[in-house]
């Protein structure tokens, strides 16, 4: 039985947090506080699998982005793109992973987002959406899938399915022009597979901040129970004081389990 009854919650973590956070990961999976861990795959990591392997709690994998060199919206990212997806592939298969999640990179155009998640041919595929803009290193830059048209665009040029970020969708609405909740629940009429969920410091973010469940100003009695479907997977996908930090994670889920049951 899943922690939050009605819900599926999955917990975050980058592959080269190993030592300490495997160990927490492990002791709060055996306590029943989460039900999947979402690992997402450093490209140079593979030397990590055993030990992730060891820990046996059913995963997903978050293929890496534009800022470890993977960019599936530019034609001559198609060859990097192609050996970093080799190492993400090699984490899915060897955890049993049931999904890969992919981001649809920056600048280039959609189109080509599509192109190339079609041509990896793997059924575990998910597209996420993305705030209209981030940032790195002090520039900004266009991220693509931050709209309805381009997320549907991927899903059926590539045969995917989605993973839908509430907080990305309520920053590319801000861009946008549009009203947040709206936009939510279009995004939420394609059927997503699952979910991120993070809070925000102000709801009016142009970029997402990945605020601690509770820490931001998100109203999620609003959303939750008009977005997130019976039994879905949910990750709760902040940023914590430091990777080993999962008493936080704790927290959060506590937060959550109130938030879902009204209180």
């Amino acid at each position: 039985m899943s922690v939050v009854p009605g819900y599926q919650i999955g917990l975050k973590l980058w592959s080269v947090n190993t030592g300490e956070s495997q160990r927490e990961a492990r002791r709060l999976y055996d306590a029943g506080l989460y039900d999947y861990l979402e690992l997402y795959a450093v490209p140079g990591s593979a030397d990590t699998l055993p030990g992730w392997k060891s820990l046996q709690i059913p995963s997903i994998i978050h293929a890496a982005h534009f800022k470890h060199g993977f960019n599936l919206a530019k034609v001559d990212c198609a060859s990097a793109n192609r050996r970093i997806y080799d190492e993400m592939r090699l984490f899915a298969d060897e955890l049993g992973a049931r999904y890969i999640i992919f981001h649809g990179g920056t600048f280039g155009c959609i189109s080509e987002t599509a192109r190339q998640l079609a041509a990896l041919d793997d059924p575990r595929a998910l597209i996420e959406n993305k705030p209209a803009i981030t940032r790195n290193e002090g520039q900004i830059l266009e991220c693509r899938g931050a709209t309805v048209d381009e997320i549907k665009q991927v899903i059926q040029g590539a045969a995917c399915g989605f993973c839908l970020d509430i907080p990305h969708a309520l920053c590319a609405a801000n861009y946008l022009g549009l009203e947040q909740l709206p936009m939510l629940q279009e995004m939420n009429s394609l059927r997503p597979a699952m979910y991120h969920l993070a809070d925000m410091m102000s709801p009016h973010l142009l970029i997402d901040d990945h605020a601690r469940l509770g820490q931001g100003r998100l109203d999620f009695a609003q959303f939750i129970p008009s977005v997130l479907a019976p039994g879905a997977m949910v990750t709760i996908e902040t940023t914590r004081t430091r990777p080993e930090a999962l008493e936080e994670f704790e927290r959060e889920v506590e937060l959550f389990r109130a938030f879902a049951s009204g209180r």
